[in-house]
C-alpha cells in the first residue's frame, strides 16, 4: 500500500465522483474518475492508488476514462478496485495488471432452506467440520486430483466439465456468470509450471482474503429482487471467496515475464512498468488472453468444487442431503478478469476489452447475459466485508452501463496493509473478538486472523452505500458472518 499518499488534483464530479483530469500529468489519454464519497474521501487520500488511476489513463486504446470503485486501494499496476476499457480497433491493449495475481478471483453465495434458529445450536460443530473437510492455506493440495487430461479439460470448459463428474448440477452452471466458461481458452498457452501448481489445488480455499463463509440474511431491502433470489430474513446462506490459486498467479507471473518488453518493441510510453502491456492483437496479447481465459475456467471449478465440499457438510451435520436443504446456487461472480464485452461508447457501440480488477461485473435488467430467473431484476452482485460486519447483495443498474462498463465494487477494500493490521492486533486475540460478536473463526493461523481483523478493511456498508447512491447497483440484502473459515 502506497505510504506517502496522493497529493494530486482530485475535481468533485457530484456527491459519489471525483475527476483527475488527464491533464495531471502529460501523456494521459482520458481523465480518472473515482467513484467515492466525503466519508471515504480522506482514506483516499492517504493512499497512493489515485496515482495508479492516472497511470492507466495512459494505456493505449483506453475508453472514456480510467476508473475506480470506493473500495479502491493500492495494488499491482492497476489499483485494486480499478476499472478500464480499451478498443482493439484503436490499438487497445491488454494488461495482466489490470486483471490481477489471482485471476478470476470472486464470490459465489449459496441459500439454504436453514434458518438461524436451526443452525445456531449446531454451528460450532458446523464450522468445525468445515474447517476439517475444506483445505485451506497457502499452497495446500485438496482432495480432488485431476490427471493432465482432466485438469486441460477443466481450463477449456471450466464448470461445465464438473456437470459430468456429478460435482456440479446444470442449475450451478446456469446461475455463474458467463455460465462458468470462457471461449477461446487455450491450455496450451498455459507453462507446466502453472499446471504443475494447479493439478491437485482445485477445490482448496487458500489464504489472504480467502474465506468460507456461514452468513445469516440480516436485512432484506427490496423484498421483490430478494424473493427473486429465493433469501429471507434470518436464512442461512453460504459465501464463497477464492480464486485459481497457483495456477492464476503462475499464469499472470508468466505473462509479466513475457510483456517485459512489449511496450518498447510496440512503443508504448507508460509511467509505471507494473502496467506492462501488448496491443490486443499481438501475438503476445493473444497468447495472455488465451492462458487468462484457462486460468479463469479454472477459478469457476474451484469455487464449484469448494461449494460441493460445502454442501457436504451441511448434509452430514444436518442429516439431510444437501438437495432436501435446499443449498441452491444464488449466484457467481468474478471480479478479477478482462473481458471481451459490447458496450455505448460516446454514442457508438463497440467490443472493447473491460478490464475489472478488483471490481464486479453489474449488468442491469434486460441484459441477455443475466440467467433469465434474475433478468428482470438485474444482475446479483456479491459484495463480501469483513468477517466482523457485513456482506451484500445487490443487483446491477442501468447507470453501471451509462457510467462504469457494467461495473461496481468487489469488497470492503483495505484500509490497513498486512504489516499494519498485524501491528495493530499485537496483544489482542482477533478468534476470541470474532466470538465475542457472534462470529466463530478459525483459521490456519492467529496471524492471519490478524491480517484480516475486521479493522484492516473499510466499512462495506458505507463502500456498498456509494454505489447504490450512484446508480451503478442496487441494495437487496445484507448479511452478517457467524462461522468463518480461513487461510
Amino acid at each position: 500500500m502506497g505510504k506517502e499518499g496522493y497529493h494530486g488534483p482530485l475535481e468533485k464530479v457530484d456527491e459519489c465522483c471525483w475527476r483527475i483530469p488527464k491533464s495531471y500529468k502529460q501523456g494521459m489519454r482520458v481523465d480518472g474518475l473515482i467513484f467515492t464519497d466525503e466519508r471515504l474521501l480522506e482514506q483516499l487520500k492517504k493512499d497512493q492508488a489515485p496515482e495508479q488511476v492516472a497511470n492507466v489513463a495512459f494505456l493505449p486504446g483506453i475508453q472514456h476514462a480510467s476508473l475506480a470503485m470506493p473500495d479502491i486501494h493500492w495494488g499491482y499496476g492497476f489499483c485494486i478496485g480499478g476499472v478500464c476499457a480499451t478498443d482493439p480497433k484503436e490499438g487497445g491493449v491488454i494488461s495482466p495488471g489490470g486483471v490481477g495475481y489471482d485471476i478470476n478471483c470472486g464470490v459465489r453465495l449459496a441459500r439454504s432452506n436453514l434458518f438461524y434458529r436451526d443452525v445456531k445450536p449446531h454451528l460450532r460443530t458446523l464450522v468445525e467440520e468445515l474447517f476439517r473437510q475444506v483445505p485451506t492455506g497457502a499452497g495446500k493440495s485438496g482432495r480432488y486430483h485431476f490427471r493432465d487430461k482432466e485438469l486441460r479439460q477443466l481450463l477449456t470448459d471450466g464448470s461445465q466439465a464438473l456437470v459430468e463428474r456429478d460435482l456440479a448440477s446444470p442449475s450451478d452452471v446456469e446461475h455463474t456468470e458467463a455460465h462458468g466458461v470462457l471461449a477461446g481458452a487455450d491450455p496450451g498457452a498455459v507453462s507446466d509450471r502453472a499446471l504443475t501448481r494447479g493439478a491437485n489445488q482445485c477445490g482448496t480455499l487458500g489464504s489472504g482474503n480467502h474465506f468460507l463463509e456461514v452468513q445469516v440474511v440480516d436485512h432484506i431491502f427490496d423484498e421483490g429482487a430478494a424473493s427473486v433470489m429465493g433469501l429471507e430474513k434470518d436464512m442461512v446462506c453460504v459465501m464463497i471467496h477464492s480464486g485459481s490459486r497457483g495456477l492464476g498467479y503462475q499464469v499472470c507471473d508468466d505473462a509479466l515475464a513475457m510483456l517485459r518488453k512489449a511496450p518498447e518493441k510496440y512503443g508504448i510510453d507508460l509511467p509505471d512498468r507494473q502496467l506492462a502491456c501488448a496491443p490486443v492483437d499481438s501475438p503476445e496479447g493473444q497468447h495472455y488472453i488465451a492462458a487468462m481465459r484457462a486460468a479463469a475456467n479454472f477459478a469457476w471449478c474451484n469455487r464449484q468444487l469448494l461449494m460441493h465440499q460445502a454442501r457436504e457438510v451441511f448434509a452430514k451435520v444436518f442429516g439431510r442431503s444437501w438437495e432436501e436443504l435446499q443449498m441452491s446456487l444464488v449466484y457467481d461472480v468474478c471480479h478479477n478478469i478482462a473481458k471481451f464485452e459490447e458496450h455505448e461508447i460516446d454514442g457508438q457501440r463497440k467490443r472493447v476489452w473491460v478490464h475489472r480488477k478488483g471490481a464486479t461485473r453489474a449488468f442491469p435488467p434486460g441484459h441477455p447475459e443475466i440467467p433469465a430467473q434474475y433478468r428482470k431484476i438485474g444482475q446479483p452482485v456479491i459484495i463480501p466485508g469483513d468477517m466482523g460486519r457485513a456482506s451484500w447483495v445487490l443487483v446491477g443498474q442501468p447507470g453501471s452501463m451509462q457510467k462504469t462498463f457494467g461495473t461496481t465494487c468487489h469488497g470492503a477494500g483495505r484500509a490497513m496493509s498486512r504489516t499494519a493490521a498485524v501491528k495493530d492486533a499485537a496483544g489482542r486475540r482477533i478468534d476470541k473478538e470474532l466470538e465475542a460478536r457472534g462470529v466463530i473463526a478459525r483459521a490456519q493461523s492467529l496471524r492471519g486472523l490478524a491480517e484480516e481483523q475486521p479493522r484492516a478493511y473499510k466499512n462495506v456498508d458505507e463502500v456498498v452505500d456509494v454505489v447504490h447512491r450512484a446508480g451503478l447497483s442496487h441494495k437487496v440484502a445484507r448479511m452478517r458472518p457467524i462461522g468463518v473459515i480461513k487461510g
